[in-house]
C-alpha cells in the first residue's frame, strides 16, 4: 500500500497552518478532508451562498490536483450549521454543480465547525481511474 499527499499548490498554506491533509491517495482510492467555503487566502465569506460555491471550487480544486472529478465520488458526507435554514441554498448550488444520483451522501446537522462562520463542510471520497 502506498500513500501519497494530495495537497493542491494554493492549499500549501493550510497544510503549514493546520498541519493536516486536502486529501490523500492510496492507491485507487482519494480519502479528502472536509473542505469549506473559503477562499485562498482562508477567508470565510459571510453570504451563504458565496460560501458554498467557494466549497465546492475547494473540493473540484482537490479531486483535479488528484486527477478526478465530482463523477469519481462514491461517498460524500455534509456536515451543516442551522442545516434547516440553509439547506434550499446549500441544495441548489449543489444541484448546478455536483451530478445527481451518483454517489452514497450522509447530511448531518452540527452546531459548530472548525472556524466561527462556516457553514458546512463536506467530504468526499473517491475512485480514482486505472
Amino acid at each position: 500500500m502506498k500513500k501519497v499527499a494530495i495537497v493542491p499548490k494554493s492549499m500549501e498554506n493550510i497544510v503549514e497552518r493546520a498541519g493536516y491533509l486536502p486529501a490523500i491517495r492510496v492507491d485507487n482510492l482519494l480519502v479528502m478532508s472536509g473542505q469549506v467555503g473559503r477562499d485562498a487566502q482562508l477567508a470565510i465569506p459571510a453570504d451563504p451562498e458565496q460560501q458554498f460555491r467557494l466549497c465546492w471550487d475547494n473540493l473540484a480544486l482537490v479531486l483535479a490536483e488528484a486527477g478526478c472529478t465530482f463523477e469519481d465520488v462514491i461517498d460524500m458526507t455534509t456536515y451543516h450549521v442551522n442545516m434547516s435554514t440553509h439547506m434550499p441554498v446549500f441544495r441548489q448550488v449543489k444541484n448546478e454543480r455536483f451530478p445527481l444520483a451518483t454517489c452514497c451522501w450522509t447530511c448531518i446537522g452540527v452546531s459548530e465547525l472548525a472556524h466561527p462562520g462556516l457553514l458546512v463542510e463536506i467530504k468526499c471520497t473517491a475512485l480514482i481511474a486505472s
